[in-house]
């Protein structure tokens, strides 16, 4: 089936609408949307009426303004599932490989461990190991700091209840600290764990975000404790937060 031209031109233009209602906050009018984007009233009005019969826009009763419908949302929902995490970060890792000339990996959440699903190595001469597929315990490392900042505070509480190891003189295992820790990390936007699981190793972790807004994972820049120093934090902090940014947007999130 070929589409004419009005049809495609009607399609792009309901593509349009739906995408500023992505952009409003919460609803927006019929006027409002027409002259954001340049459309005659009417014609708005009825391409929202049609979105409407899909299920793609809702219309409140009181105000009248629109806002997205419950299949966008499940829509989205769908694709999310379907994402590759390990296919999309690649490339960002690489980069970040590249650039910090370390090893660069994310990480998600299972259970109370934090899990790397990629890793890529820097062209460095000493080799870090491939921890794919292997899991640390969240308050020991970097990224699973940036994780559990994310969290709730009575996960935290929890967790620390069960009892925290301790791998090396650095790991914290007390409540307080940690809790003082993981404020630091969501005022700074990123993590450090300097000798807290192997006390050979430094790291540096930015988060990930999705369409919702939501930490759903970690990028990591990680080294000997001679080549990532303290010296080296606002370098690593800044890169490692563009390549967990850049994967954020290849999952929806909004460009910050």
């Amino acid at each position: 089936m070929t589409l004419d031209g009005n049809a495609v031109r009607s399609v792009d233009r309901a593509a349009a609408l739906l995408l500023a209602l992505g952009d409003s906050s919460g609803e927006a009018g019929v006027t409002e949307l027409a002259r954001r984007l340049g459309l005659h009233k009417s014609t708005a009005s009825r391409l929202l009426a049609t979105l409407q019969k899909r299920g793609l826009v809702e219309q409140d009763e009181e105000s009248g303004k629109y806002r997205l419908g419950l299949v966008v949302i499940r829509l989205a929902e769908r694709a999310e599932s379907t994402l590759d995490l390990r296919a999309i970060a690649m490339p960002e890792l690489d980069r970040l490989a590249r650039a910090t000339r370390e090893t660069t990996g994310i990480g998600v959440v299972t259970g109370d461990l934090i899990m790397t699903v990629a890793q890529a190595d820097g062209p460095n001469l000493v080799p870090m190991g491939d921890w794919t597929g292997r899991g640390a315990p969240l308050h020991t490392v970097a990224a699973g700091k940036v994780l559990l900042s994310a969290m709730p505070e009575r996960d935290v509480v929890r967790l620390v209840k069960r009892g925290l190891e301790r791998y090396t003189d650095r790991t914290i295992t007390a409540l307080e600290p940690l809790l003082e820790e993981l404020a630091r990390v969501r005022r700074r936007g990123f993590a450090t764990a300097f000798g807290e699981f192997d006390p050979a190793l430094n790291a540096v972790a930015a988060p990930v975000h999705d369409a919702r807004g939501q930490v759903i994972a970690a990028v990591d820049v990680w080294g000997p404790t001679y080549r990532v120093t303290a010296n080296r934090v606002p370098e690593l902090a800044q890169a490692a937060r563009e390549a967990a940014a850049a994967v954020s947007v290849r999952l929806g999130a909004t460009p910050s």
